[in-house]
This record gives C-alpha cells, sequence and structure tokens, in this order.
C-alpha cells in the first residue's frame, strides 16, 4: 500500500481519471452500437445521421486518450464504408 502523502494523492487521481475514462468509452461504444444497428437495419439515411453524430464522439475519446487516433480511424472508416455499401446493396 501507498506509505507516502504523493503515492496516496496519485492513487485517487487515478482513480478518478479512470472512472472518467471508463465513461468516456462507455459513451463511444453506445455511439457505435446505434451506427450498427442503423446498418444491420439497411437505412442509409439513418446510419448516415448515427455516424455523423458518432463521429465527434469518437474523435473527443482519441483526443483525451482513452483509445488511439489510429484505432479511430480504423474504426471510422469501416463504418463509413459500410454505410457505402448500404447504396449498392
Amino acid at each position: 500500500m501507498a506509505n507516502t502523502a504523493s503515492a496516496r494523492k496519485r492513487i485517487r487521481q487515478n482513480e478518478r481519471r479512470r472512472e472518467r475514462n471508463v465513461a468516456r468509452m462507455s459513451r463511444m461504444r453506445t455511439f457505435i452500437k446505434k451506427v450498427e444497428q442503423a446498418i444491420q437495419s439497411g437505412d442509409k439515411a439513418a446510419a448516415a445521421e448515427a455516424y455523423k453524430v458518432a463521429q465527434p464522439e469518437m474523435q473527443r475519446a482519441a483526443g483525451k486518450g482513452v483509445v488511439a487516433k489510429n484505432t479511430i480511424s480504423r474504426k471510422l472508416s469501416r463504418l463509413s464504408a459500410r454505410i457505402k455499401s448500404l447504396a449498392t446493396a
């Protein structure tokens, strides 16, 4: 266990940051699920709208360091490609 005041403070700070990061990650996943559901329903307009709402939330998570920037870029690219493919289907 922590023996110094600074170590105890660091533990408190880490716990607060962890809770914040968990909330951000959960929020991001919720937005992604909404896009996934819209894609599954086959409604391109709804999927595009959900994507437009999810994109800034995902970028915000990357900016805060919760997820790597390249990970978010990859996820956004793949979601966008799936939405585009709805037109041909």
